[in-house]
């Protein structure tokens, strides 16, 4: 055989020529013996034509690296071969944690994604490969997550809404004898909205740890994503199903100042936009946050009114979905100075009214006599726009600000 010169750029055609060769006649030889072959026909190609003198002793370490030539860029195949994923990736965290310790005793609350099963945290999905037994709310839901992680071997035990007292004794007795027990729920963190705060109250009254991981949150995604404030806020969760119970809780609500946050059934986010705006008022602004972290996800911004006519007339709202509505403004104590402010610079305050009519005295008594007859404020403001024609914000505004120094003067009195 004619033996052949190769230039110094032929080394890699060499080498890649010879791969595929291989690949093709021995397609069961081992990644390694591909390798060493690779590193012979690219040290027999250097002696020959002097360009890349290499020692022999280089080629062991080039090979414990992973590389062919050291000193080469890689040539696209390297990945065929490679170690794969680098350090902190989901399948490096797998491998990594049959080696690591077991778990402490204690109670772990994991929280799991809400959309996209990529929004799971590195330590929670080690944390699931590490318990000995996880509590789930529905555990067909939770093995679809787990083997996503590639777990298959995890002792998976119900425990929802109608069984979680029953299951206490069972649970608290595998923590007790020293075992790590995990606690998810169908998505977010267990305890809000979800199963979970009485196997956490019971395993803190029996002295058990408790470790809860940070991790997705439903309430805090679409807040942040609302565009409302976020500085100060009240979560309220789900509100009472039947209208009366619900408008009685949204009057209690209605002089938060800050964003109100509520979970809402898509089958009656139409009558929880209907009392909402009835009871708080329909210009207030609010977002429509439904389906996070999946393939629809949506942020409807708009007022209570607005909300009202697209998801009441419209279309009708599908998914989980989120609600965040404006609070009534600034602090109780700003409250009058605000709406002062407000007045002098719109008709329609109590100030304007006051000086344009000089009858607004009148509507502040009739108020004033509702409110300590225990009417609540959106009735008592309904009372003095209907028969008075009083302005509906101005009116608002002034029984906030009564209803204040009324609770103030019986907060006075108790002490």
């Amino acid at each position: 055989m004619i033996p052949y010169r190769l230039a110094a750029g032929g080394a890699g055609v060499l080498r890649a020529s010879a791969r595929h060769l291989l690949r093709r006649m021995c397609p069961r030889v081992a990644p390694a013996s591909v390798k060493a072959y690779s590193a012979s026909s690219w040290q027999t190609a250097a002696s020959a034509t002097d360009s890349h003198p290499t020692s022999d002793a280089a080629a062991p370490h080039a090979l414990a690296h992973g590389q062919d030539n050291p000193g080469a860029e890689p040539d696209g195949d390297t990945d065929d071969y490679g170690p794969g994923p680098g350090p902190g990736s989901m399948r490096d965290a797998a491998a990594a944690g049959s080696d690591q310790e077991p778990l402490p005793p204690g109670l772990y609350v994991i929280p799991t994604p809400i959309g996209n099963l990529r929004d799971i945290t590195l330590r929670a999905a080690d944390t699931l490969r590490r318990v000995n037994l996880l509590l789930a709310e529905d555990t067909r839901h939770t093995r679809k997550l787990l083997n996503f992680l590639g777990i298959r071997h995890l002792e998976v035990l119900s425990c929802h809404e109608h069984n979680e007292k029953q299951r206490l004794a069972r649970v608290l007795q595998r923590l007790q004898q020293g075992e790590p027990v995990g606690l998810v729920s169908d998505a977010g963190m267990p305890g809000i909205s979800d199963p979970g705060q009485v196997v956490v109250a019971a395993a803190v009254a029996a002295g058990v740890r408790v470790v809860a991981l940070p991790g997705p949150c439903a309430f805090v995604t679409a807040l942040v994503g609302s565009g409302l404030p976020t500085d100060a806020f009240t979560f309220v969760g789900f509100l009472p199903p039947k209208s009366g119970a619900r408008r009685q809780a949204l009057e209690r609500l209605a002089a938060q100042s800050g964003t109100l946050v509520l979970y809402a059934p898509p089958h009656g986010l139409a009558g929880v936009l209907r009392d909402a705006a009835e009871v708080l008022g329909g210009s207030r602004r609010c977002c429509v946050a439904r389906e996070i972290s999946k393939l629809h996800e949506e942020y409807f911004r708009s007022t209570l009114e607005g909300a009202l006519r697209e998801f009441g007339e419209v279309r009708e709202a599908r998914g989980e979905i989120c609600l965040l509505v404006e609070g009534c403004g600034p602090p109780p104590g700003q409250r009058s100075s605000a709406a002062s402010a407000a007045g002098s610079a719109e008709g329609g305050s109590v100030a304007a009214a006051a000086v344009a009519g000089g009858g607004f005295g009148a509507v502040e008594r009739v108020l004033r006599e509702l409110l300590e007859a225990g009417t609540p404020v959106s009735g008592a403001v309904k009372e003095v726009v209907a028969n008075l024609g009083a302005n509906k914000k101005a009116a608002y505004a002034a029984a906030l600000r009564i209803s204040d120094e009324l609770a103030r003067k019986s907060a006075a009195k108790a002490e």
